[in-house]
């Protein structure tokens, strides 16, 4: 072959004159790409062999590239490929390296060793070899400590495999590094070209990273391949990650083009994989320089000592990197500031590890380095490092909810607030494996640090998080605490099911009247669909525990949505009201009255146990239905008599800018714990829009949170992203415990957006353009999820597809219900509902004078020795002969009408401010002792 450049291919010369052995043969056996390439640079004759001028390669072994994923996911951390070795490849029978006829080799005689010919494409890779001998190279080395880039990747792995899944390896970070290091001296990036004979340096107006990826071929041989990323100083992490992972992608499925080769300004190669601590690869003609990268690894002296005695010296591991250049256009001196600038990038100068955790929307701020201070021994500085480890713990449980990640559209960098940066503490990364006493956190008497760590983020800082340590009561801050740290937050895959058909019913409901009912109102649950699998886990666990009913009370937005998909309302009998078929009883007539109405159905757990479960009317003032829910369920509570069991549940669901600004939130809530009022303990879900109307929180509210009214009560307060289902099916549970448990209200603050504006008809971006700019590029929180689910091999594309497809066939054939010509007829009205007012029917109140008379003796008659106040003496004395004077007043008249009723076993509920004594004193239904203060009613 020889027709092409090869100063322009460099290694991969070999690929290219088997793909032009393989087209040559057949066209078609190769792609358009490469038909192409050969079309246009096709040779009148094939000249004869010559040396080889190429860009990139390595005598020892190849970046190679980690190993095996598909595009889009990452690779392993320590990829397992072994390095690339020239060896003999596929040639085509009879022909040698120049493709002229050879002899097949005749057997070794005795005692002779046996030669093998190399041929094809191992042939031009000696040639591409053998002219890497004629670049004049020098070679810079320098060691770097890896502590920071181990942590930083652990944290970053970390999130990457909570929400969508995949790795960041450690080559991903250092080959980003050295684009950033380039950006830095770019006279690493000097290319040594003869120009009508005169030596010139050419420095390329972007960098195309190499990367050196060792292959196995079918026949077990291996090869080197040096593709590029093209332009990689133009993209940050996130988008490097993916050209990277495509790039490998292409490897493995054997898609290279000749474009992927073309035009490599230096290569990383990772001999690393297999230990190799350093290598001076070799440097092919056309390119700047090759970057070599050693095994991360305790350095040799230290590799058999305890872990722990290297912990407490501060001995931390290393990795070599190399520098191998072209000499003629590029001097030591630079070579040396290259490696010297990639050290304090790994070391996280220049927000390297913030860019990086920007890029890939990690919501934390990275550690940084520092200096390791180990006090000796029992010095006073060592107790207060063990004192600070454990004031850090407790920073953790107060506002380790401060750095969650809870906003969807990440609308705020994250921050590290002083309380909870370990440095603050005087602790740095070389303390992260010493031990210290944690005064029993998750049942461990003492951990490393980057386990105490570890556990209080997985506690506080993920997706879920909890308020409680406003609480003034030891048992449920203990509770708490036993429940959500070092408790493991993987669900099993039934769980994963069940949300996924959950969030397929919410998004598929609202997608079909999106669709249907264009223009219409319908005050969308869209941005915040995890409320439909939230609810869903709640009902379930209420069904469980034996509960009587759930009482739900909520305002317009999701209203629909939650009707149909948890309360039970048909499809049919939603779209026959958009249709406008509303039920001619009802008192109210706007187009509005189906996001008002309540209703009443029944919820089917997986175990089998049902509950009742009713949704209140509620007219479009937001919050006036919390007292109504909480009246109704104490009413049915009081008639069940079941005492501290509290069997009726009341769930509220509330907006964010509601629950923060109407003021019968908090007097509903400064209710919930009166004897009188209290009902065992309200689960109270906000959907948090982060809007009220048009109103963003910063001008709407002075608290740090829409819940945080609900510390007027030491209620606990578990924040949520709403974009991460899991959590929020986690914390619906163990609110639903807490109340239980304790019998308190409890709050759940679901962070999400309203995909469209107040209704489907309003602007939102006249007043929220930022934030709106945000969600129009924000995927639907199933998609989301499915991905996820998919990437971490818990179910197949096709089976999360085919599941929505059944969903929207069901909603369709509901909707050709409502226009069947043929008689088809859907019930309008399958649920029950509260009765319509009406005029009250005409009911014989009398009662005998002799039933007064026994009535009034009990209305006037004292304990013996019950001190009464003295001018309520002569009050009792006076009413006693009401009856016979013909001078029952208003309050008597009202008495002997409560008297009456309780005769006849009927229950009566009487309540608020002074409904004892009377407003003016005219009641007096509860005397109190004047000196003990005991009650009598």
């Amino acid at each position: 072959m020889g027709w092409f450049d090869r100063a322009e291919f460099g290694p991969n010369v070999g690929l290219i004159d088997e793909m032009y052995r393989k087209y040559l043969d057949d066209p078609g056996s190769v792609s358009e790409a490469w038909r192409e390439f050969f079309a246009e640079n096709e040779p009148d004759r094939e000249p004869a062999a010559e040396p080889a001028k190429a860009p990139a390669g390595e005598a020892e072994g190849g970046v190679q590239a980690d190993g095996g994923q598909a595009a889009g996911q990452a690779a392993p951390a320590r990829p397992q490929d072994a390095p690339a070795r020239p060896q003999q490849a596929p040639a085509r029978p009879q022909e040698g390296a120049d493709g002229k006829p050879a002899r097949e080799p005749q057997p070794a005689a005795a005692g002779e060793d046996r030669a093998q010919p190399l041929r094809g494409a191992a042939a031009r890779i000696v040639e591409a070899m053998e002219a890497s001998r004629a670049v004049p190279t020098a070679t810079s080395v320098r060691t770097v400590p890896a502590k920071l880039l181990e942590v930083n990747r652990s944290v970053l792995n970390g999130h990457l495999r909570r929400r969508q899944g995949g790795k960041v390896s450690f080559t991903h970070i250092i080959a980003y590094a050295v684009v950033k290091a380039l950006q830095a001296v770019p006279a690493m990036t000097s290319i040594y070209r003869e120009v009508d004979g005169k030596p010139h340096a050419v420095r390329p107006e972007h960098v195309n990273l190499g990367l050196a990826v060792d292959t196995r071929r079918p026949d077990g041989s291996r090869t080197l391949l040096v593709p590029n990323i093209k332009q990689a100083d133009t993209l940050d992490f996130g988008a490097f990650l993916r050209a990277y992972e495509e790039i490998i992608a292409k490897v493995k499925a054997n898609k290279l083009t000749v474009e992927d080769f073309a035009g490599t300004t230096l290569t990383i190669t990772n001999p690393g994989t297999i230990g190799t601590v350093l290598s001076v690869p070799r440097l092919m003609a056309g390119q700047s320089a090759i970057i070599g990268v050693g095994a991360i690894g305790y350095p040799a002296e230290y590799q058999g000592a305890d872990p722990q005695s290297l912990a407490e010296m501060g001995v931390g591991k290393v990795i070599t990197l190399t520098s191998t250049y072209d000499h003629r256009v590029i001097q030591g001196a630079e070579s040396g500031e290259f490696l010297a600038r990639m050290h304090r990038l790994l070391l996280g100068e220049d927000g390297f590890y913030e860019g990086i955790f920007a890029s890939m929307t990690v919501p934390y701020v990275p550690v940084r380095w520092r200096i390791d201070a180990r006090p000796s021994g029992d010095s006073l500085e060592a107790v207060e490092k063990q004192a600070h480890v454990l004031q850090l713990i407790n920073m953790y449980r107060v506002r380790g909810h401060l750095i969650a990640n809870l906003d969807p559209l990440k609308a705020k960098p994250p921050q590290m607030p002083q309380e909870l940066d370990p440095a603050s503490w005087g602790l740095t990364i070389w303390d992260l494996e010493r031990r210290f006493a944690t005064g029993g956190l998750a049942g461990h008497p003492e951990l490393p640090l980057a386990d105490i760590l570890h556990l209080l983020r997985d506690a506080y800082c993920r997706t879920g998080t909890v308020e409680y340590m406003h609480s003034a009561h030891s048992d449920e801050k203990h509770w708490i605490q036993e429940h959500v740290e070092g408790v493991p937050h993987e669900l099993p895959k039934e769980d994963q099911a069940q949300i996924l058909h959950k969030l397929n019913e919410a998004e598929a409901f609202e997608r079909f009247l999106h669709n249907k009912y264009t223009g219409h109102k319908r005050f969308s649950l869209e941005g915040g669909e995890s409320l439909i699998p939230m609810l869903d886990a709640l009902l379930d666990r209420a069904a469980d525990a034996g509960m009587d009913a759930v009482v739900m009370g909520m305002s317009h937005r999701g209203r629909l949505n939650v009707l149909a998909n948890t309360v039970g309302k048909s499809y049919g009998e939603i779209f026959s009201e958009f249709e406008g078929n509303l039920d001619p009883t009802l008192t109210q007539g706007s187009g509005d009255v189906k996001y008002h109405l309540g209703a009443a159905g029944k919820h089917v757990a997986r175990s089998g146990r049902e509950v009742r479960v009713e949704l209140a009317s509620n007219p479009s003032h937001l919050e006036a239905v919390n007292p109504v829910v909480e009246g109704i369920v104490r009413a049915r509570q009081d008639l069940l008599d079941r005492g501290e069991e509290a069997p009726v549940l009341p769930l509220l669901l509330h907006g964010d800018a509601a629950f923060a600004g109407q003021g019968v939130v908090a007097e509903t809530l400064n209710l919930s714990q009166l004897r009188g009022y209290r009902t065992g303990g309200t689960v109270h879900i906000v959907v948090n829009n982060q809007v009220g109307f048009t109103t963003s929180p910063d001008y709407g509210r002075s608290s740090t949170y829409a819940t945080d009214v609900a510390k007027m009560i030491q209620a606990p307060i578990f924040h949520v992203n709403g974009d991460d289902p899991e959590a929020c099916v986690r914390v619906a549970r163990l609110a639903f415990e807490f109340r239980q448990a304790f019998k308190k209200d409890v709050v759940i603050d679901m962070w999400c957006y309203r995909r469209y504006g107040h209704n489907e008809a309003d602007e939102p971006s006249f007043t929220q353009p930022l934030m709106y700019e945000r969600i129009k590029n924000r995927r639907p929180v199933r998609k989301l999820y499915t991905e996820a689910l998919v990437n971490r091999g818990d179910l197949s594309i096709e089976d999360a597809e085919r599941s929505l497809e059944r969903f929207r066939q069901r909603l369709q054939q509901a909707f050709d219900d409502t226009h069947d010509e043929h008689g088809g007829q859907v019930a309008k009205i399958e649920l029950e509902r509260p009765a319509p007012m009406a005029t009250d029917p005409a009911v014989d109140t009398a009662v005998d004078r002799t039933t007064l008379d026994q009535l009034l003796v009990k209305l006037t008659t004292v304990p013996d020795g019950f001190n009464v106040h003295p001018k309520l003496t002569r009050w009792l004395e006076q009413r006693a002969g009401a009856l016979e004077r013909n001078a029952v007043d208003w309050a008597l008249g009202e008495a002997l009408a409560f008297g009456s009723l309780l005769e006849e076993g009927r229950t009566i509920r009487l309540s608020g401010q002074d409904t004892r004594r009377g407003t003016f004193s005219q009641r007096h239904s509860v005397l109190v002792h004047q000196r003990t203060g005991e009650q009598y009613t």
